[in-house]
């Protein structure tokens, strides 16, 4: 008799994830035989990959599925907790949560304790915290990926949340399966419901940690899981989640064809001294070109997270509603302004 269908669902999202990371390394090191490159182009070894775990269903499901899968394909499996030191006693539970881990035979784990900022708000300075440590991590131990539990449930959410802040396509096309630096992190559950990775953990007994911050109304995807998307359901039908999923990837796949385009038009808007030429700018369509003013503004050091759909307007205005305005100030001290019939866009 086979596993329980919820634990063949995710042990099959998993294997897929380790089969993509190992045809990587294989292409990488055919490519160009590492020679004190990247870590994930290693060949000192089976490749080590990681999972970040906080206790939670999403994660401890991967994390047994990972357990599971990877000495089979001969992969090295390890775990991170991250320690926001949000709540009282948060040690305690990252320390049970790599405790866990070891039990599962994941080596090596970690718990790495952070300090959470407050730029962008709680839920985003927490987000870079933890990014920032796994990064540290996946590098120090020499990684070739990092699964994160991302679900379909979670996919739906940032949707929502991305077409409520009003920030175009890009925003609305949510999670990638692969992102991050070098492709390091991998989210197999993008396709599988949050029930599948509770049923997985309920059948294999595995213990689970309801994290309180993800039930209090004070944060906003919290409020969106349990009053937002339940009362969407209940009006539209059981299928929201699953027609917001499919909506992130259709307009992920526009969003990188945009993306692309943009990148080539770059440098046929711009003069013999780099600078964009607001005659040729016009001429772009509006999409590509707000995507081009974006990246110029992101290149000269205005950073992407701090960078809104609300800015681009600005500076499009500065191309499309030339009325002799002054400068614009953006994020990250960067000014722009309009010049002889070019956008200069600098340091300021």
């Amino acid at each position: 008799m086979g596993p329980h269908p919820a634990v063949a669902a995710i042990r099959l999202a998993v294997r897929r994830v380790l089969h993509d990371v190992l045809n990587e390394l294989s292409r990488d090191t055919a490519d160009s035989p590492p020679v004190g490159g990247p870590a994930r182009t290693r060949a000192d070894g089976p490749p080590l990959v990681l999972v970040a775990c906080s206790g939670g269903a999403d994660s401890m499901a991967l994390a047994s599925a990972l357990a599971f899968e990877a000495p089979k394909l001969a992969v090295r499996a390890g775990g991170i907790t991250i320690d926001h030191g949000l709540q009282t006693g948060s040690d305690l539970r990252a320390a049970e949560v790599a405790s866990r881990l070891t039990a599962l035979r994941l080596d090596p784990v970690e718990a790495v304790a952070v300090t959470v900022g407050r730029a962008g708000g709680p839920e985003a300075a927490a987000r870079d915290a933890r990014y920032a440590a796994l990064d540290e991590a996946a590098e120090r131990l020499g990684a070739a990926a990092v699964l994160l539990g991302h679900t379909r449930d979670d996919q739906a959410e940032t949707v929502l949340l991305g077409l409520a802040r009003g920030s175009g396509i890009r925003s609305l096309s949510g999670m990638a399966a692969v992102s991050g630096s070098a492709d390091r992190y991998r989210r197999p559950f993008l396709q599988l419901d949050r029930q599948t990775a509770r049923k997985a953990c309920l059948v294999q007994s595995l213990p689970v940690w309801d994290d309180p911050m993800n039930a209090d109304p004070a944060y906003t995807r919290s409020r969106l899981r349990h009053e937002g998307l339940p009362a969407l359901e209940k009006s539209l039908g059981k299928g929201v989640v699953e027609a917001l999923a499919r909506t992130a990837q259709l307009c992920r796949d526009d969003a990188d064809a945009l993306d692309t385009w943009a990148a080539q038009a770059d440098a046929t808007v711009r003069d013999d001294a780099g600078l964009l030429e607001c005659a040729k700018l016009y001429a772009l369509p509006p999409a590509v070109r707000r995507r081009v003013l974006r990246r110029a503004a992101i290149a000269e050091g205005a950073p992407a997270g701090s960078l809104f759909a609300r800015h681009v307007e600005e500076l499009d205005r500065l191309i499309t509603g030339w009325r002799g305005q002054g400068a614009i100030n953006l994020p990250g001290r960067v000014v722009a302004r309009r010049q002889g019939g070019r956008l200069v866009i600098r340091q300021g």
